[in-house]
């Protein structure tokens, strides 16, 4: 990256950029000829370059000053010294996710948009933990495994659609079950799921109870997101819902120390995630490396040579006289 250590320098180049208006500010207008041989002889090569001093003055004044600016090259390199946290996302994809009670600038969008634009905000935020996605419908699978490559990961978490596992049942349990499984055996010193669902559970083999003793025994917490405006089952419109199941959501999460949350839109649902971030920061220890690479002689080289050429022409070939 390119960056100017004294930017405050470039204010100079104002009054050199005001040179050529100099002979209306001062009245003074210099003869730009060489003698008075050259208006009788009429036009010649250094009549017609008259002006080549005085812009090779200009040029190299406005290189000096962008040298006095101090243009580097930094290189910054981040060093994790010690891991962060285990996070594992799963979000429902079942066929309620598609109802559009939630907006954005507005505009009607639905839950599941909603739900991965956050989601995504909250990854961003978090460079130097590991994250991974789980998403669950009628059945539940791992989207992404756990990774620190957080662009590939919300590349992933842009493409996930309605229906991808299963659109007619929400495998809250099986999704809990794998989530524990992917963070089992990692040893990072805190691990977290985020689960997020519109609906009960209907599928799957395993209970959520189940799911979640096992997760506790484990010293896996998890965080539930209860999502929709409405509190009613969806299934004649979208299919696929029971309905949201607070009281199950909360008992999953006092199980294995977390907290359940409720969002009734979006800025709701953005704050939810701000405060788990807030309840679980990262304990990664990053320093920071920052080398700076001077680059001013390329700009202070030419300008002082540009100056000299001006100076040598108007004193010899191009000088100016009365």
């Amino acid at each position: 990256m390119t960056e100017l250590a004294t930017p405050w320098a470039l204010v100079l180049l104002l009054p050199v950029l005001a040179l050529p208006a100099q002979r209306w500010i001062s009245g003074r207008n210099l003869l730009a000829v060489a003698s008075f041989e050259a208006i009788a002889t009429g036009w010649t090569v250094r009549l017609l370059l008259s002006w080549l001093p005085g812009l090779l003055q200009l040029v190299g004044l406005a290189l000096c000053v962008v040298a006095l600016a101090r243009p580097r090259e930094t290189r910054r390199d981040v060093l994790v010294e010690s891991e962060g946290l285990d996070i594992l996302l799963a979000v429902d994809t079942s066929g309620s996710m598609q109802a559009t009670d939630f907006q954005v600038g507005g505009r009607p969008m639905d839950r599941l948009s909603v739900a991965k634009g956050v989601m995504s905000e909250f990854v961003e935020g978090r460079p130097h933990d590991r994250i991974g996605v789980v998403v669950f419908g009628e059945e539940a699978f791992t989207q992404v495994p756990l990774t620190l490559d957080h662009a590939t990961l919300r590349d992933a978490l842009a493409n996930v659609q309605i229906g991808v596992a299963g659109a007619q049942g929400t495998a809250i349990g099986s999704a809990l079950a794998i989530g524990a499984k992917r963070l089992k055996d990692l040893e990072a010193p805190d691990r977290v799921m985020i689960v997020l669902t519109d609906g009960r559970n209907n599928a799957g083999r395993i209970t959520p109870m189940q799911a979640a003793q096992a997760a506790a025994a484990l010293d896996i917490k998890v965080y539930t997101i209860g999502v929709g405006a409405t509190r009613g089952g969806l299934r004649g419109v979208f299919g696929m819902s029971d309905g949201l199941d607070e009281e199950g959501l909360t008992r999953i999460a006092d199980a294995t120390g977390g907290r359940y949350f409720r969002a009734t839109d979006t800025a709701s649902l953005q704050q939810i995630y701000d405060t788990i971030d807030e309840l679980e920061p990262s304990p990664a220890e990053v320093s920071e490396l920052v080398q700076h690479v001077e680059r001013f002689h390329w700009f202070l080289l030419p300008g002082v040579g540009l100056l000299g050429l001006s100076l040598l022409l108007s004193s010899t070939w191009l000088r100016r006289g009365p």
